[in-house]
């Protein structure tokens, strides 16, 4: 495995945006640098799937029946993450962000340029939450079912994902 800067967030529950119990999100700096246009392949070769290419939506949001990653193929962005009490986190071309099921995350500001590769472990299908009134305590049953991922989307079994996570879990 390539020697990578790795940084770990923990977000609590803000009464809105749930987030993780005791996973962190965890942000890998220039991992894909000059493998952008590979983000995909290699996500998906490490078994993260159901993949997309876009752009970060611009308002809180979360997934609670799946963890995300978002490789930054393109451009850069200021991301809100952890919801409106979390911490904003530039991301920019060849960053990699894991997110845990149930982290909030929102697009404050962009390059006209950016774009990311989206995917999902075992290429789960992933929902929408908001953290809309009524969502509760169905999202935080959700969460705490999503399965353990079997591989760091970038670097398969030894990467830092199954470091930082398993200590945590």
């Amino acid at each position: 495995m390539t020697q990578i800067e790795v940084k770990d967030f923990q977000f609590r529950d803000d009464g809105v945006i749930p987030n993780h119990p005791f996973l962190p999100t965890l942000l890998y700096k220039g991992a894909l640098q000059g493998k952008e246009d590979q983000a995909e392949q290699i996500f998906n070769r490490n078994n993260w799937l159901n993949s997309w290419t876009n752009g970060v939506f611009d308002y809180h949001h979360y997934h609670s029946n799946s963890h995300e990653v978002l490789g930054v193929i393109r451009g850069s962005a200021l991301l809100q993450i952890g919801g409106a009490a979390g911490r904003e986190i530039e991301v920019r071309n060849g960053d990699v962000i894991l997110l845990p099921a149930g982290t909030g995350h929102k697009k404050m500001s962009s390059s006209s340029d950016f774009s990311v590769v989206g995917a999902y472990p075992n290429g789960m299908d992933y929902n929408l939450r908001t953290g809309k009134q009524g969502e509760r305590p169905l999202v935080l049953e959700e969460i705490a079912n999503v399965p353990f991922p079997q591989k760091d989307p970038l670097f398969g079994e030894e990467g830092p994902l199954m470091v930082y996570w398993k200590m945590n879990n």
